[in-house]
């Protein structure tokens, strides 16, 4: 890993106490950027590298953290530093050891975000544009959930679909359809995690649920909802948790 000594001198600042790397191993951290647990005086900490064009990105990613984490709701990694090295740009955050989860797990990840969602503003939208992966995801405040999901999320897709060869015939008739979709239905702007899928969640040793890798805005809470869905879906007394909540 480049820039060792970049990170040992942000993670020695955050801390308050010198630290250096004495072991580093590579982890899983998604198909997008490199990950690594790096280990050094009983210290541990998660770090993410991509090239440097991915730095706002990382920004973007650790003042979703940050905000997340003021809630006070749902647990999220401590966002340690940001760093931009020669020829890759780094986010270091607190390593959060993994546990298998169990039915009372998945309750209190229900009940926690439905709490998140009860954190809430005037307009859709975000204080910045972010990525969703490394796709750009536009931010702008919005009066309208309705405009914003037709707009800044399925005609942003859409277009960038068209832009790499893809054709999409039913693309306009989709994006009429959507004001009539919504004619019923006016949430309010909740705080979402905003990528939601079951490989973003996990659980501490004490069972306690913690996200991660969110491209948050606020948004309609059931958008976070849907994200549960993809892959098999979260276990059933996660929505039941959280809909008691």
């Amino acid at each position: 890993m480049p820039d060792r000594d970049l990170i040992e001198d942000a993670i020695s600042h955050h801390s308050g106490r010198l630290f250096t790397i004495e072991a580093q191993e590579a982890i899983g951290g998604g198909c997008i950027n490199d990950a690594y647990r790096v280990r050094g005086d009983d210290q541990q900490f998660f770090v993410k590298a991509n090239e440097t064009s991915f730095l706002h990105a990382f920004a973007s990613e650790a003042n979703a953290l940050r905000e997340l984490a003021a809630t006070e709701t749902i647990r999220v990694p401590e966002v340690v530093d940001l760093i931009e090295g020669e020829t890759q740009s780094y986010l270091i955050l607190e390593y959060i050891e993994p546990r298998p989860s169990s039915s009372g797990n998945w309750k209190s990840l229900g009940r926690k975000l439905a709490q998140l969602h009860r954190i809430q503003q005037a307009h859709f939208g975000w204080q910045e544009d972010n990525s969703i992966g490394a796709t750009p995801q536009p931010n702008p405040k919005t009066d309208s959930w309705s405009e914003f999901f037709r707009t800044y999320r399925l005609e942003h897709q859409l277009k960038l679909c068209s832009s790499r060869g893809y054709q999409l015939p039913f693309a306009d008739k989709l994006l009429a359809a959507v004001p009539s979709f919504f004619v019923d239905h006016e949430p309010s702007p909740s705080l979402l995690h905003g990528d939601l899928w079951s490989g973003n969640v996990s659980f501490t040793s004490e069972g306690i649920p913690f996200v991660y890798d969110p491209a948050s805005y606020y948004g309609d809470r059931e958008a976070d909802l849907a994200f549960t869905e993809f892959f098999g879906g979260f276990p059933s007394e996660f929505y039941r948790a959280y809909q008691k909540e």
